[in-house]
C-alpha cells in the first residue's frame, strides 16, 4: 500500500512538473524588472527555466562574483538557466547611476547577462520580487551578492548569502536537473 501511495504521489508530482520539495502554492507571480539598458524583463518569459537572482553592488568586496555569474550565463544560459543581476544601493556600495553601473560591469567583468536598474532589495520599498521572496521564505538579503534560485515552476528552490558563490555546488545541484541536455 505504501509503495502504491508513493508511486501515486510521484506520478502526480511528475504530471505537475514539480521537483520534490516544491509546491504549487509557492509559485511566483509574474514580475517585471526594469532593465539597466532600458526596457523591461518579464519573468513570465522565463517560466519553465531556473532563474538565479543575485543582488549586486559594483563597489562591494564580493563583486568578483560577477565573473562567476557571467560564466554561469555563458555556460548554462543556452541550456536554460537565467542569471539576473539586480544592482542595489541598499548597503551603500553601488555607483551613482544605472549608466555608470552598466559601463563598469561591462568594462570590468564583460557582463552580458540580464541586469536590472538599481533597485531596493532589502530596505524601504523593496522590489515586489524581493517582497514576495520575504513573504514566501522569510529571506531578506543581509548584504550584497545574496542569491535566490527560482525553479521552472516559479517556486523558490533556495537562498544563500554572500559567501556562497553563484557557481557553488549547493546552487549548481539545484538548477542543473532542469537544464536542457
Amino acid at each position: 500500500m505504501k509503495r502504491r501511495l508513493f508511486l501515486s504521489l510521484a506520478t502526480a508530482i511528475s504530471a505537475w512538473g514539480l521537483a520534490p520539495g516544491t509546491s504549487r502554492a509557492a509559485d511566483a507571480p509574474v514580475f517585471s524588472f526594469p532593465s539597466i539598458d532600458g526596457g523591461e524583463y518579464e519573468t513570465a518569459k522565463w517560466r519553465g527555466k531556473p532563474v538565479l537572482v543575485v543582488n549586486t553592488a559594483s563597489l562591494c568586496g564580493f563583486s568578483g562574483q560577477l565573473t562567476e555569474m557571467q560564466a554561469l550565463h555563458e555556460a548554462y544560459g543556452p541550456r536554460g538557466l537565467v542569471v539576473l543581476a539586480v544592482p542595489s544601493d541598499d548597503f551603500h556600495q553601488e555607483l551613482e547611476s544605472a549608466k555608470e553601473v552598466s559601463d563598469y560591469c561591462q568594462m570590468e567583468y564583460g557582463i552580458t547577462l540580464p541586469m536590472t536598474d538599481i533597485l531596493p532589495v532589502a530596505k524601504g520599498d523593496v522590489h515586489p520580487f524581493y517582497a514576495w521572496v520575504r513573504q514566501q521564505t522569510g529571506f531578506v538579503p543581509k548584504w550584497n551578492f545574496n542569491k535566490v534560485l527560482i525553479g521552472p515552476n516559479g517556486a523558490v528552490l533556495g537562498s544563500w548569502g554572500s559567501y556562497t558563490k553563484p557557481d557553488g555546488p549547493q546552487i549548481n545541484a539545484l538548477f542543473t536537473p532542469y537544464l536542457d541536455v
